[in-house]
């Protein structure tokens, strides 16, 4: 992945590129030395040995705050090299007593929590969302003025997210916009009344289980209505009149352009065909972009948001080009700015000059200026024996001998759009398994990752659970045909989709893998939800085969010849544990043995007490897995 630059003329026309790229290089460990520690279990769990980050808080394009390690918050000029210190430490030391609060205006022992706050980019308004209604201050020393009504949980929520929007199209827990100087406020209706929820048990320590119920649309329900309202902060009480479309959709993004003109993408239930319109707010300009994909769903997971030009009409917008690469386009006539067989991944900065991207073209290591060296982590790392990095992301045991066999586990996840194949540096299980237990250790990107052009992604639209499996089969056999591979110890695993491309794998019958392991698996897309699970495979009543050859359950008695470790949490409120049960079900049915182990009140993450349990277990199931029979 690189750092992209784009200088524009007046027209926006490319004049010159410079490409700045991040470490890709692959470093061998040629060390042999048997003296040096391995990177155990306890290491991976304590965190004895990790990297330091260096955190910077950019507050102008030449200066940026950086927080060191005594406290003191720094002010750093690039430009100047300059550094002074902006707020003692001591700024930081709590002065006040504990309090209780609660907004609006009664206090109780238990005060509802404000779910969303924002601040208006000048003066001091602020807005807050309290038991999904909106609130908005126009200063500290007036009261709070009540802006929606109709809040109620589960129902209508004004200002936040529900559990789709959250989860698959933001990613945040915020659905308010202000404009650029807080003239107006954007907000998000959503309205679930209609959506069918996901009723779990929540176990707790009391003498009946409580029900947890969340509306939770999935592939062919009825998903949440959205609109957007927008107020003027100086009279909020009357609001403009409510935008919204006339079919199933989904409000993408919002973006401001100028303090009377906001740029709306509205998505259609399908994905497949987005449309961005700008409003203004006095009538006399409303302009539409309409971009449709005919392999697939628009952009990687979501339309890419619009970045504005200096005319307030234009923009610049990542969008697939006519051979399928994602490439910075200049609207108004969707002219590439960017071109080649290499991805832009997305725009982070325009200003009246430049275009700052970040993107895949160039592999390489310039150093512009090193922040944290992390000297102290190297020279960990000089006196431990670790696991070997080469193509494929295989990672290799220490004192690697090529003529000798080994036992393979493939990492695996898989879904659309995903990369799990980089260069990031990571200190893991897979690290623990290399170095310790002498496992290789390999992941691959197949058919339907991302960052590779639209033929590839798309590959899998309309059917997943069919090549992104089948080319980690294929994977497999390259693998093997290494040599050093011992064919009687290979193992998959992985969480979530790769839960189930780990599932779908050892269901496949191809006699290759000796066990696997899924975490929280989804078994069928039916259970899914309606954003992610349309965006890759339409509505279950347009795709009626690709959901019916696409489950788990339907490849059960293939699960004879494997050893299986199935696990999940009893509180996922993401992939529920209702797909682990039909996989149980299925099994049980085939009289297949298997091995399951379920965390109670635990979510997707398993996170707390859970995560060291899990990856115990887990590495115990596969000690048992490559031990060697005799």
């Amino acid at each position: 992945m690189g750092c992209g630059k784009v200088f524009l003329g007046v027209v926006g026309l490319i004049v010159v590129i410079t490409l700045i790229s991040v470490p890709v290089a692959i470093y061998l460990n040629r060390d042999h030395s048997a003296s040096k520690r391995l990177f155990t279990f306890a290491d991976y769990f304590n965190d004895t040995i990790r990297y330091k980050k260096y955190g910077v808080y950019w507050i102008s394009d030449s200066e940026y705050l950086h927080k060191a390690k005594d406290g003191n918050v720094f002010l750093h000029n690039v430009e100047t090299r300059e550094l002074s210190l902006f707020l003692s430490n001591t700024t930081f030391v709590r002065r006040s007593e504990p309090f209780c609060s609660s907004v609006p205006p009664r206090c109780s022992a238990e005060p509802y929590p404000v779910q969303y706050l924002a601040f208006a980019p000048t003066g001091n308004m602020l807005a807050y969302v309290w038991r999904y209604n909106i609130y908005l201050k126009q200063s500290a020393a007036t009261a709070p003025i009540q802006v929606t009504q109709n809040g109620e949980e589960n129902r209508i929520l004004n200002g936040v997210p529900d559990w789709a929007y959250e989860e698959e199209v933001f990613a945040s827990s915020e659905a308010m916009w202000w404009s650029t100087t807080g003239k107006f406020l954007a907000y998000l209706e959503l309205n679930d009344t209609s959506v069918h929820t996901i009723d779990y048990p929540w176990f707790g320590s009391g003498q009946y289980p409580e029900t947890i119920a969340i509306p939770y649309p999935k592939a062919g329900s009825t998903i949440p209505k959205a609109k957007l309202f927008v107020i003027d902060s100086a009279n909020p009480l009357k609001p403009f009149p409510e935008l919204v479309l006339f079919y199933d959709h989904y409000l993408s993004s919002v973006t401001w352009v100028t303090d009377e003109r906001v740029a709306v993408q509205w998505l259609k239930r399908r994905q497949n065909h987005v449309l961005l319109q700008i409003y203004d707010f006095d009538g006399s300009n409303w302009t539409k972009f309409e971009q449709m994909s005919k392999t697939g769903w628009i952009g990687q997971y979501n339309p890419a948001r619009p970045f504005f030009a200096e005319d307030k009409i234009s923009f610049y917008r990542v969008m697939s080009d006519s051979k399928g690469y994602k490439h910075i386009h200049y609207i108004t006539n969707a002219m590439p700015i960017t071109s080649g067989t290499w991805e832009v991944m997305y725009i982070s900065k325009l200003t009246s000059s430049a275009i700052y991207f970040i993107s895949n073209e160039h592999m390489g290591r310039p150093e512009i200026q090193i922040l944290e060296d992390n000297s102290e982590l190297e020279s960990i790392l000089k006196e431990a024996s670790f696991p070997t990095d080469l193509w494929y992301q295989m990672m290799l045991p220490p004192n690697f001998d090529k003529s000798k066999k080994y036992p393979l586990l493939i990492y695996v996840y898989g879904g659309p759009a995903s990369q799990t194949t980089d260069f990031s540096f990571r200190l893991g299980w897979s690290t623990y398994l290399a170095s310790t237990e002498g496992v290789i250790v390999a992941n691959f990107d197949g058919r339907g990752s991302g960052y590779q052009g639209d033929e590839v992604m798309h590959a899998i639209y309309q059917r997943l659970g069919t090549y992104e499996v089948e080319d980690q089969i294929s994977a497999v056999r390259k693998f093997i045909d290494m040599g050093f591979i011992d064919t009687e110890r290979i193992a998959i695993w992985g969480w979530s989709y790769g839960g189930y491309v780990t599932s779908m794998a050892l269901g496949a019958g191809t006699g290759l893998f000796k066990c696997g392991i899924a975490v929280a698996p989804v078994a069928k897309w039916d259970y899914y939800d309606a954003v992610y699970t349309e965006r890759y495979m339409s509505r279950p009543d347009e795709n009626v085969d690709g959901y019916k050859n696409s489950t788990v359950m339907s490849r059960a008695k293939n699960f004879q010849s494997v050893e299986y470790l199935l696990i999940h949490g009893t509180a996922d409120d993401n992939v529920h544990f209702q797909q682990a049960a039909q996989i149980s079900k299925a099994l049980v049915d085939e009289k297949v043995d298997f091995e399951a182990m379920w965390y109670t009140d635990k979510d997707h993450t398993l996170a707390g007490s859970a995560r060291y349990h899990v990856y115990n277990h887990m590495t115990h199931f596969l000690q048992k897995c490559f031990a060697k029979t005799k």
